[in-house]
């Protein structure tokens, strides 16, 4: 079994260091973060791995998963490179928004590189390392990394779905619209319901309903079918009468929702054409 040495102690490490163990994709060999007590911890989530400070004694190994953060990975990477023989080794990082193109300290050093992004919240590492299964991973790279890695994938239930290296970032958008944008738009509109009076915890509810039929209607039926309201009835004159509105309660939120209009209004085109 091929052995893997985890560099960086954080969520994402530890879970897939967990997950790839218990599955017996990898043998977790060494667990590499900033201070011996952060690899300490991330040894114990794992279950497996000896844990070691950055620039302490590290074994070599088939496979570097490296989960630091994205302003580490080119540090991390050349460091790595610099301590450890690297030919033929598999080295990967979990970036959402960077391409495998960052560990080329490591393809200079004869290693394949690749990138391998879950796309999950790993703010409960617990829950998401029990519920891992079903979990769509963004992964590029070289093909002889992709050899070694989708079926190490496949063993912890993730499905796998090839990106293109150069739309990387755009990718990593998608995933910031689809998750962080939309709770900011969710406390525009409980920031609202305050706004006329009504309490938080009853805002909330009033928004629940709306928010989930919502998506489930976006992903069950298409966005264009799924989009209702003043833009979709071409009721212009009410989008502007709240658009003054909000703006005038608080210019901030009042400028979301007007850069929210020309894209709704496209949306709402394409509805009327049948379109999803």
């Amino acid at each position: 079994m091929r052995g893997l040495t985890v560099v960086g102690g954080g969520h994402v490490g530890c879970v897939l260091g967990r997950l790839f163990s218990r599955a017996g994709a990898f043998t977790v060999q060494d667990v590499l973060a900033r201070s011996a007590g952060s690899a300490a911890q991330a040894a114990a989530f794992i279950g497996a791995g000896t844990p070691a400070a950055v620039g302490g004694v590290m074994r070599t190994a088939d496979v570097y998963m490296l989960t630091v953060t994205d302003d580490q990975i080119v540090p991390a990477c050349e460091a790595l490179a610099a301590a450890a023989p690297l030919q033929g080794a598999v080295v990967f990082h979990c970036s959402g928004a960077l391409a495998s193109d960052r560990l080329q300290a490591a393809r200079a050093a004869g290693a394949f590189v690749a990138s391998v992004h879950p796309i999950r919240s790993f703010a409960d590492v617990d829950a998401v390392a029990a519920d891992f299964a079903g979990t769509f991973c963004g992964v590029e790279g070289d093909r002889q990394a992709l050899d070694v890695l989708l079926p190490a994938l496949a063993a912890i239930g993730a499905r796998a779905v090839q990106i293109d290296p150069a739309a990387k970032t755009v990718y990593h958008a998608a995933a910031v619209f689809a998750s962080n944008y939309l709770v900011t738009v969710i406390d525009a509109a409980l920031r609202a319901y305050q706004a006329a009076g009504i309490p938080e915890n009853v805002a909330r509810e009033l928004a629940r309903p709306l928010a989930i039929e919502s998506m489930e209607n976006a992903f069950r039926l298409g966005t264009a079918p799924a989009l209702t309201g003043p833009v979709a009835r071409g009721d212009m004159a009410t989008v502007l009468r709240q658009q003054d509105a909000v703006m005038a309660w608080d210019a901030a939120t009042g400028q979301l929702y007007r850069a929210l209009v020309p894209p709704t209004i496209a949306l709402a085109e394409r509805k009327r054409a049948g379109q999803p």
